[in-house]
């Protein structure tokens, strides 16, 4: 997907929402396991009842792996009833890859050309060669670990850098954002910042101004959306994708869950249309 497309999804569903399938089979409703294939029927479910408040989806790869081929199966079966069914959309494959170039172009190769995913999440703890293999493909993006959001974060992320002449970065997470910056340009390459970091935002838009940012951890996590759509937006755009979990899909454990999960997904939407496009 190109990024004029993303951002007119945005503008015309006034809304940045990105709707996290970490599709738990053991949280999903009782009723579905009569299913041949549980986990797909929720995220179908999930879907149709969610999508005209969201602009993209991103299931966490854990969730499906764990089954073995039956969970690749379901993976499988949801990307492509979202790509058939609101080919609008943008897919996100929360995969955090990262390895040897071969095996990165690879991965690339599995979630673009068979899966259909429109980007992948990418570790660049192996440098540039590593990410490089998933920007040859166009209309695909790389979505980068920033700065994220989970306590560990603190163990690396957050290690203070002798700064050189001519560089104005003090943390390792600093150096990623710049240099992973200039591996590519900003109509392929995202990057990841956890909801929870918030009050570094600011920091963040100094060395990628432009670039989408996927933000997790607004919801069960306990991020401020406020706090992420007032300081992380893009210079020249909006450039947010603010993604919701649990917070949406298990907001009801009973038969009605695609219903309140709606409403969820609605209530959001209209609090980002309140702050974004008033």
């Amino acid at each position: 997907m190109k990024r004029a497309e993303l951002e007119a999804q945005i503008e015309r569903k006034q809304s940045v929402l990105c709707v996290g399938l970490d599709t738990d089979i053991e949280r999903i409703p009782q009723h579905l396991l009569q299913h041949e294939d549980p986990i797909f029927e929720f995220n179908k479910a999930i879907i149709d009842a969610t999508h005209q408040f969201a602009v993209a989806y991103k299931p966490n790869l854990a969730f499906y792996e764990a089954h073995g081929v039956e969970g690749w199966q379901s993976l499988s079966k949801t990307i492509a009833y979202l790509n058939e069914n609101y080919p609008g959309l943008f897919t996100i494959a929360d995969a955090k890859r990262g390895d040897i170039g071969n095996t990165s172009k690879r991965y690339a190769e599995a979630f673009f050309n068979q899966l259909n995913f429109d980007s992948i999440t990418v570790a660049p703890y192996m440098g540039i060669d590593s990410v490089q293999p998933f920007l040859a493909f166009k209309n695909k993006w790389a979505i980068v670990l920033g700065l994220t959001s989970n306590e560990g974060a603190l163990n690396f992320q957050f290690s203070k850098l002798n700064r050189q002449a001519g560089e104005n970065f003090n943390y390792l997470f600093e150096k990623v954002l710049k240099d992973a910056s200039e591996w590519g340009h900003a109509e392929q390459i995202m990057f990841v910042v956890g909801a929870t970091k918030a009050e570094y935002m600011q920091r963040v838009r100094k060395f990628i101004p432009n670039h989408f940012l996927l933000v997790p951890g607004v919801g069960a996590q306990g991020g401020s959306l406020q706090e992420v759509l007032k300081y992380g937006q893009a210079k020249e755009s909006i450039g947010l994708l603010v993604n919701s979990s649990r917070g949406i899909i298990y907001k009801d454990p009973s038969e009605a869950f695609a219903e309140a999960a709606a409403q969820e997904a609605q209530k959001l939407q209209q609090e980002m249309k309140g702050l974004l496009f008033s």
